[in-house]
């Protein structure tokens, strides 16, 4: 009797699959159920959002970035307008300081909210899904109160921000801090001890802090491979280093760190965000920019810790009213670069999970 063979075979995950979290196709080379090969396929996606700001004025780039990464659109609001400041060298008030750190934070806690919820949903479980939208919801409707937008906020804007909070955003922002709070321990007790989540997560998608370094993979990915560096301590931008937080770290590289990392982030952003409130001031909230203001010509990077990891964008000017050049970068590209070098090994099913542990989002990938 002939010994039994198995032979090897391609199956496309994507471009339209829900566990991809956007328009990204994996070609996997398998052997039964066991995954030998990936390869990552970008590009379905793409928008020229960098090009086209080159043919528009720096504030007609704002809104086109709320398009770069939607999940936190605040932080693509930001790093455009940052990187301007830095070319003009504009002074932004401090109110306004304040101000977009209460944004940035809010928005990076309703990321991983969202990243909580699919993650689980996933795998397998639904509940956690209705969870963590049911608190995003609190966030979402903070946003709404300030710019009236609920997805795409063009709030930030090179000089300061769109608008003053209204009157109620104080009081309804710390009410909505202390339901996330109480709620982060039915999250956890939710999934920290279940067996089921456990025995998907622990040990699974072990991705090496050096191999995490040599592909550039920033973020709560990055600091759960053991790496301590969060850009808001290690090179602070706005008022970042007037507030008291730690910097969330796991050291086991697994799926399972990657969630705790995102969790514990949640809990650092709420101390920061009651920080900021506690010490926000009086005064302007915009310098006085010209729509049309032209920068001298000189080129600018800027980059902040956005939920998935470092975010940034290079800006080149030759003294007009448009940018020469401009140059984005999101860490769900690094991200996804690196899942072929530690995603094999494991069944499909393990690299679900461990797709959904890296939190990609598309629209950064291909821009």
């Amino acid at each position: 009797m002939g010994e039994l063979k198995t032979q090897e075979f391609i199956v496309n995950v994507g471009p339209h699959h829900p566990s991809t979290h956007g328009v990204c196709r994996l070609m996997l080379t398998l052997d039964g159920e066991k995954v030998v090969k990936i390869v990552p396929f970008i590009g379905y996606l793409h928008r020229a959002i960098e090009k086209i700001c080159e043919n528009r004025t720096y504030a007609q780039c704002i809104p086109l970035f709320d398009r770069f990464e939607y999940v936190t659109s605040m932080s693509c609001n930001y790093i455009f307008a940052a990187a301007a400041e830095k070319l003009a060298a504009i002074e932004v008030p401090e109110r306004a300081e304040y101000l977009r750190v209460i944004m940035l934070e809010l928005n990076r806690i309703a990321s991983h909210l969202i990243f909580y919820g699919v993650t689980a949903m996933d795998i397998g479980a639904l509940t956690p899904f209705l969870y963590g939208l049911r608190e995003r919801e609190l966030i979402i409707d903070l946003f709404e109160m300030t710019c009236g937008q609920r997805l795409t906020y063009n709030y930030i804007r090179v000089g300061g921000v769109s608008k003053d909070i209204p009157e109620q955003f104080i009081p309804d922002c710390r009410k909505a801090i202390k339901i996330i709070r109480r709620k982060l321990v039915d999250y956890e007790g939710l999934l920290n001890e279940n067996p089921i989540w456990l025995k998907r997560n622990v040990g699974v998608g072990y991705l090496p802090a050096d191999l995490a370094i040599a592909y550039g993979v920033s973020g709560p990915v990055l600091r759960a491979s053991g790496v301590k560096y969060d850009l808001r301590k290690d090179d602070p931008y706005s008022i970042y280093d007037r507030f008291d937080f730690e910097v969330a770290c796991r050291p086991n590289g697994d799926c399972y760190d990657r969630y705790l990392v995102r969790l514990d982030e949640i809990k650092q952003s709420l101390r920061i965000i009651e920080q900021a409130l506690d010490g926000l001031p009086e005064g302007p909230i915009k310098a006085k920019v010209s729509p049309n203001f032209k920068p001298p010509a000189g080129e600018v990077y800027t980059r902040i810790e956005n939920s998935r990891g470092e975010m940034g964008v290079y800006l080149q000017s030759d003294g007009g009213k448009k940018p020469l050049r401009v140059k984005a970068r999101g860490g769900s590209y690094n991200q996804l670069q690196v899942l072929p070098y530690f995603g094999t090994g494991g069944l499909v099913a393990d690299l679900v999970a461990i797709f959904a542990s890296l939190d990609v989002i598309m629209p950064e990938v291909d821009r």
